[in-house]
């Protein structure tokens, strides 16, 4: 089963990988919105991905995907620099909030399939030392609400309720709901 992942994230290529998933990447090149609800914003960035890449002579199955870390109905995307990774990080100390992923699969005959999922994490009280600490890491890069659960991240976070993959950037239950036959070779 051809798949072609619609996105530059290394997070979500590793967990391809480790379910064995072969697949090709394309970048899409799509301006994301950061406006709206999490839920509806996720997946018309991730619908957006998809098309993006689908349109290309070719493609087969095509994952876009798309992960936003929600609070209080404020989206906290990608910190721009280390002030901002900062400010995110007091903001959701000691709180519980929602990661939000969307999932667009478009085939090559051009049918939509796309489904959505939430988590909660709990960070943990963090000291100003902790967050300088995490901050300096540099690991907010590129992160929906500057942080990284899968790396040193681990260390702000005191529990998580729902699919830890989807914190990671790829909902693994979710993908299977929408395309089991990628563990199976294309048999249902």
């Amino acid at each position: 089963m051809a798949l072609t992942l619609a996105s530059g994230s290394p997070q979500r290529r590793a967990i391809l990988e480790q379910l064995g998933i072969e697949f090709t990447v394309a970048e899409p090149s799509v301006e994301e919105i950061a406006e709206g609800e999490a839920e509806d914003v996720v997946l018309a960035n991730a619908l957006a991905k998809a098309r993006s890449v689908a349109a290309a002579p070719g493609a087969p199955l095509v994952l876009g995907v798309d992960t936003a870390v929600e609070l209080d109905n404020r989206l906290f995307g990608k910190p721009g620099d280390e002030a901002e990774a900062r400010s995110f990080l007091r903001v959701l100390e000691g709180r519980m909030h929602r990661v939000w992923s969307g999932l667009v699969l478009i085939d090559a005959e051009g049918n939509e399939r796309q489904g959505t999922s939430v988590t909660h994490v709990r960070f943990r009280q963090l000291g100003p030392r902790e967050i300088d600490w995490y901050a300096e890491t540099g690991e907010w890069r590129g992160r929906a609400g500057g942080y990284a659960i899968q790396e040193r991240g681990a260390a702000l976070v005191d529990r998580v309720e729902g699919d830890y993959t989807n914190v990671v950037g790829l909902p693994v239950g979710q993908l299977i709901r929408l395309a089991p036959q990628l563990l199976t070779g294309g048999r249902r």
